[in-house]
């Protein structure tokens, strides 16, 4: 048998709880990026101040050589 019409007007405790948990998740994932951007923003505008530093950034990095000696032979 189907639901009762009032059913749809009163959830339960549970579907409450369970859509309000979603909601808080979905504003956290949200409240998290916008602080996300705004410290990429900040540290953005923290690098434009030494362009210098943007030139020294660009170059290709050097892997570090290994300082492990090399097992002869056998």
């Amino acid at each position: 048998m189907s639901r009762h019409p009032e059913d749809a007007y009163y959830p339960s405790p549970l579907d409450t709880k369970a859509r309000r948990k979603r909601l808080d998740e979905r504003r956290m994932r949200f409240r998290r990026a916008i602080e996300h951007y705004d410290e990429q923003r900040r540290l953005q505008h923290e690098l434009d101040d030494y362009p210098d530093l943007l030139a020294l950034s660009s170059l290709p990095v050097v892997p570090a050589v290994s300082r492990q000696s090399a097992r002869p032979a056998r």
